[in-house]
């Protein structure tokens, strides 16, 4: 995602004042911006997943953070660790037409005018299960401007023995077919400049000026080629990759031997170096994000999902160090 577009993601709302009981402190009534966190732990692994946007905020391994994030006290910026429902990455000019029916969402990308990320970043999640080594969080989507139809998610985050297991849960609770991509948003504590990556892709998506794929082009011969281990040096990514080489149905992205593994719902992985962010200094780390469908896929249809009422999707990622 380019840094211009970080900035303009800003929500406002408006709740009723309600009193407090007279014997509450103000530390009890303090209300963490990312609401409550649900740390889970095993073995040498700890992971901490917040009540907003169900956000994975922190990954430690041996004690070593490796996850490019904020505290628990503060907003944090640039999508760090969302989870981004009901579409990942951009639509184009913020309408689409699905269906037959055109339809106009808020736009939430200020510099664009598109929309970005989808509805669920900022939301409360309700817990369903809390255990040492797992959480389970769910939301359910009502209908809304530009996006009138019900979806209930259900998100797993598990530490396995070989790593982070992230599985969701979509299912379609409307009675009309509903569009659905979804998209995850870690980025990862490293030197970009110095970074070792591989991405495991045969094409990537070309752009227009806008930001909006125009279509698609082998890798071969171009900066973007990182079939095979290769330093990022100065190479600036802000790059959706797709026809995945994979094994098994897995297709596995790794940056520093930091492991970022999709099943085969998950046809794009976009990878993003952080150039030029506001809020922090330039390539302080790189985003590697599974997707199931295409920047702009409310549009193109490129790797749309469709659930028709009462149908369910489900579709696992992870991470492995």
């Amino acid at each position: 995602m380019s840094e211009i577009s970080r900035r303009g993601v800003i929500a406002a709302a408006a709740v009723a004042p309600f009193a407090l009981p007279a014997t509450a402190s103000a530390q009890e009534a303090a209300v963490l911006p990312s609401g409550r966190q649900f740390p889970i732990a095993s073995g040498k692994q700890k992971l901490v997943v917040t009540e907003v946007g169900a956000t994975l905020r922190s990954w430690q391994v041996d004690g070593r953070e490796l996850l490019l994030t904020h505290d628990a006290g503060q907003l944090g910026d640039s999508f760090f660790g969302k989870v981004l429902l009901p579409w990942a990455n951009r639509i184009d000019s913020a309408t689409y037409t699905f269906r037959g029916t055109e339809y106009q969402t808020p736009a939430s990308e200020n510099w664009s005018g598109h929309a970005i990320h989808g509805l669920v970043s900022w939301v409360p999640w309700t817990p369903v299960k809390h255990d040492r080594d797992r959480v389970i969080l769910a939301y359910t989507l009502h209908p809304q401007y530009g996006y009138p139809f019900t979806l209930q998610f259900q998100l797993e985050y598990a530490i396995r023995n070989q790593g982070v297991h992230v599985t969701l849960t979509a299912r379609n609770a409307g009675k009309q077919p509903a569009p659905l991509g979804t998209g995850y948003h870690p980025y990862f504590k490293v030197d970009v400049n110095a970074a070792t990556l591989t991405v495991p892709a045969q094409t990537y998506l070309t752009n227009n000026d806008m930001l909006i794929p125009i279509g698609r082009a082998s890798v071969d011969g171009t900066p973007y080629d990182f079939r095979t281990p290769k330093q990022v040096g100065t190479t600036k990514l802000d790059t959706c990759y797709t026809d995945l080489v994979r094994k098994d149905g897995v297709a596995t992205a790794e940056v520093n031997q930091i492991q970022v593994w999709v099943d085969d719902t998950h046809k794009f992985i976009q990878v993003y170096t952080d150039d030029g962010a506001p809020e922090r200094p330039a390539r302080a780390g790189i985003s590697i994000e599974p997707m199931t469908s295409a920047p702009n896929a409310f549009n193109s249809g490129d790797g749309l999902i469709t659930l028709d009422p009462g149908q369910t999707y489900r579709g696992s990622w992870g991470l492995r160090i």
